[in-house]
């Protein structure tokens, strides 16, 4: 009885050590980044970023895991090994570019400032002794840091996703929200009480972040042309913004991936 025990006992040991069925590809998404990656009613996990990255593991024969992990944790997991792609609306940057690599881009985009409607905040000069929210080690984070004497704001809240910053902003905890200005477009379409006070041009263009030395990344990058050739991604864009992008932009357009 003891031996059967013992052995048994040794069975489980052994099956608790077997390691979960890991995916081909752990991808990083800062969810509840709306439309880009988020929880639909049901729980899953979708959006814009979360059917190409899809699409392209399907292409190239993988599997995929999508981990939940805050904006600024991306970075370091990317680094890491813990995840090899990172998606959530990242803007290609030099900085960035020292210590990770990017797939070509597949989104133009610029900054917004979104204010409450009632407030009498219509530019980024109104801002002066104001609250402003950004995402934590966003580009919008990077801007109000950089512009904070020259627009004299009072003080930055960050947060880890647009939800809560505009949560506050609803109940006047901030003044105002710096931040992509797609997210805020779809946020804000069937919600009257906010507004886009000010467009902030930036030149922002996101796309897949990844390690610099992921062996699989030129095959990704490959495969990101292909979905632009046959218009999967002009289509998911149609589907998650409801415009056609123009011909020239990186959504629709082959590019070179970004370098130093």
């Amino acid at each position: 009885m003891k031996f059967k025990l013992c052995a048994a006992m040794l069975t489980l040991a052994a099956s608790a050590a077997i390691p979960a069925f890991a995916a081909d590809w752990t991808v990083g998404a800062n969810v509840g980044n709306v439309p880009w990656e988020f929880q639909d009613a049901s729980g899953k996990i979708v959006g814009f970023e979360i059917d190409l990255v899809n699409e392209a593991a399907r292409r190239a024969g993988k599997s995929v895991q999508i981990e939940n992990i805050p904006f600024n944790g991306l970075f370091s997991a990317v680094q890491s090994g813990r995840i090899q792609i990172a998606v959530s609306s990242i803007t290609i940057t030099p900085k960035r570019l020292e210590s990770a690599a990017f797939a070509q881009p597949y989104y133009d985009s610029d900054q917004s400032l979104s204010v409450l409607k009632a407030t009498k905040i219509n530019s980024l000069e109104d801002t002066a002794g104001k609250t402003i929210g950004v995402d934590t080690g966003s580009t919008g984070d990077m801007y109000a840091t950089q512009n904070t004497a020259k627009y004299k704001i009072a003080t930055i809240t960050r947060y880890e996703g647009l939800a809560p910053a505009m949560l506050d902003l609803a109940a006047r905890r901030i003044d105002g929200y710096i931040s992509d200005i797609p997210a805020v477009e779809y946020y804000i379409k069937d919600k009257p009480q906010y507004r886009i006070a000010a467009r902030i041009p930036t030149g922002e263009r996101y796309s897949f972040m990844t390690a610099k030395n992921w062996p699989e990344g030129a095959r990704l990058n490959d495969i990101l042309t292909e979905m632009k050739k046959d218009g999967f991604v002009s289509k998911t864009h149609q589907k998650w913004f409801g415009t056609v992008p123009p011909a020239e932009s990186s959504t629709v357009k082959v590019m070179d991936v970004p370098k130093l």
